[in-house]
């Protein structure tokens, strides 16, 4: 028994629609070809972020270090002192300078 050939040619077109879709979805799906440039750029932004943030953190460490308790950088000290308690010695002019 031989099948038909509309039955044939239908599973032929549905062969087809599904190949059709799926490499539809290989080229602009939201992994496909199109999105990569997208996700490229996006890392690339990622990365420069995650390079300012590394140097940010090294620097407060670098300073958190200098303020330990046991062994503190007195001008570190000194300048903290003076920014948040206002503290000046008597030997010193305050110029203020207006932005």
């Amino acid at each position: 028994m031989r099948k038909s050939g509309s039955e044939n040619r239908l599973k032929r077109f549905g062969a087809l629609g599904a190949l059709l879709l799926l490499t539809g979805v290989a080229v602009a799906g939201p992994t496909g070809l199109l999105a990569w440039s997208e996700n490229a750029a996006a890392l690339e932004a990622r990365e420069s972020e995650i390079a300012q943030l590394t140097a940010k953190r090294d620097a407060l460490r670098n300073r958190v270090m200098l303020l330990d308790p046991e062994a503190a950088d007195p001008d570190l000290a000194s300048e903290l002192v003076r920014d948040q308690l206002g503290v000046m010695r008597e030997d010193e002019v305050v110029i203020t300078l207006e932005d």
